[in-house]
């Protein structure tokens, strides 16, 4: 296996297979020469020879290489390769390129092409030709072509959306671009993937995500219960199968979606198994980007750790909770400031009460929406502090609300991570820590670090400097560039015996 800098070897890849071991899941590919099929690490029938496999970093080498997808183990499900480097510019802008193709709300309206993508990051079209080709070993356009026809797989798969909804949704412009791109790479017909017996989805849309254990459940769900607020979101930590579930809003296309989702974690398969409500099924695709970045499926577990384990031996597990929507988690992140979690949730509660649209789901608990950013745009002070909002506060939450109206401000994960930091420090009652935070969940960046955080100074033993903020940046050096997931596992370490962190922009003055 070649084109990846940290790719195991061929004979690692071929134990690796043999073992059917679930780390491995989305780190490389299998094609057996014998059969002309491509495979996952996990697949569950007989292993190939030695000699009959050929191994590839990513699904669009395989595919590439003229090999067709396993429709038993499915490539689709594979959690995505998310690897990052701080030695390695090429390297690293690479990765940044792939990171945007993989991200459906990094385009807008806009579709995605080799041009808009040297102009996202900064070089040319020539540049960002030679070195995705030279990392991959495919070019930009044929990576984007991979994604977008293992996308409408799973949608054939697992779904019963008509064969023209799956093309658009998943990217392609017209219905015969999408069955010849098909029959080109798969030799097959779109409607010779759906599944036999497959039935009219009454409870909504179901389909499976898979992601690389070790994964710790219960710390990740205990985590959002601890947050969690009544009617638009709850957490079920039963051990047989722990779950949760929400209601959102999500934009595609155009138009504003708005349903719900449960997802339950089948820990034996290493998969969740996420059921969508059917209003948002033309924009699912972009659902099951954000689920993943929520529940952070794509992380690779034994790169964090090689950086992490030393300091955090028991936090192997642990991953970085996102959100489903980064303009909710940003104001909630304001609610937090200098204050419990609990009380916190009590804020949070009181606006989705007051503010909140009725929705409804199959489930009691879940019978309103978040917010939306206009209705927050358009709150007056009064209505806010009667919430218990104290008003610098309500400056940073309607500035937050305005600038996402607006489309000035992006949080997701498809958004400039330098740019959008810089502007959420210009809102008023945002400083760096809430923007490092905002990052760290809603921008999906695993570098960020709120340098300013009491427990972390608490951790490192740092709290009776002079300036704790510059030793704590200096001492997390180590963990770059994985720093989002060491603040987690410090936060979990430190849970026990301390309160919960608190901002230091919101402290009062002397």
């Amino acid at each position: 296996m070649t084109t990846d800098t940290t790719a195991l070897a061929d004979d690692d890849c071929y134990r690796a297979l043999k073992a059917k071991d679930a780390r491995f899941d989305g780190r490389f590919f299998t094609g057996v020469t014998s059969t002309g099929i491509y495979c996952r690490p996990v697949c569950r029938v007989q292993t190939p020879r030695r000699e009959n496999c050929r191994f590839f970093a990513h699904a669009a080498q395989a595919e590439q290489a003229g090999f067709r997808p396993c429709l038993r183990c499915r490539p689709e499900l594979a959690p995505h390769s998310v690897r990052w480097s701080i030695q390695d510019a090429a390297y690293l802008l690479a990765h940044q390129a792939a990171r945007l193709l993989d991200e459906p709300e990094a385009w807008g309206d806009a579709t995605p092409s080799v041009a808009r993508l040297a102009v996202r990051l900064g070089v040319s079209e020539r540049h960002v030709r030679r070195i995705f080709e030279a990392q991959f070993g495919v070019s930009p356009l044929q990576y984007l072509q991979t994604r977008r026809l293992l996308t409408a797989k799973q949608l054939l798969a697992d779904t019963n959306l008509p064969i023209t909804q799956v093309a658009l949704i998943s990217g392609f412009a017209s219905v015969r671009r999408f069955n010849a791109a098909f029959l080109a790479h798969y030799q097959l017909n779109p409607t010779q993937l759906r599944r036999q017996g497959a039935r009219p989805e009454d409870g909504g849309i179901t389909v499976r995500l898979g992601y690389r254990p070790p994964y710790d459940v219960a710390a990740m769900l205990g985590f959002f219960s601890k947050r969690s607020i009544d009617a638009i979101e709850f957490v079920a930590l039963d051990a047989g199968q722990p779950c949760a579930g929400r209601t959102f809003r999500v934009e595609s296309g155009g138009k504003v979606h708005a349903g719900w989702l449960r997802a339950c974690f089948d820990e034996a398969r290493s998969q969740l198994v996420l059921q969508v409500s059917d209003s948002l099924r033309e924009a699912l695709p972009l659902v099951i980007r954000r689920v993943r970045a929520m529940f952070d499926l794509d992380a690779d577990p034994a790169a964090i750790n090689s950086v992490l384990h030393g300091s955090f031996p028991s936090g192997d597990g642990l991953r970085v909770p996102g959100t489903l929507d980064g303009y909710e988690l940003a104001v909630r992140a304001v609610l937090g400031q200098q204050i419990t979690v609990a009380a916190a949730r009590t804020l949070a509660q009181r606006m989705v009460d007051r503010l909140g649209e009725p929705i409804e789901t199959p489930w009691p608990r879940l019978s309103r929406l978040f917010p939306d950013p206009a209705a927050l745009a358009a709150a007056s002070g009064d209505a806010l502090g009667q919430l218990g909002i104290v008003k610098q506060r309500q400056a940073a939450i309607v500035g937050i609300a305005r600038a996402v109206a607006d489309r000035r401000l992006q949080l997701h994960g498809g958004a400039d991570v330098n740019a959008t930091i810089a502007l959420l420090k210009e809102l008023p009652g945002i400083g760096d820590w809430t923007a490092q935070y905002i990052a760290m969940r809603a921008l999906r960046w695993p570098d960020a670090f709120p340098a300013g955080d009491v427990a972390l100074h608490k951790m490192l033993g740092l709290q009776a400097l002079k300036t704790p903020a510059k030793a704590a940046e200096k001492a997390s050096l180590a963990w770059k560039p994985w720093r989002s997931y060491a603040v987690i596992r410090a936060w979990s370490g430190l849970l026990a015996a301390a309160p919960p962190p608190k901002s230091p922009e919101s402290l009062p003055k002397k």
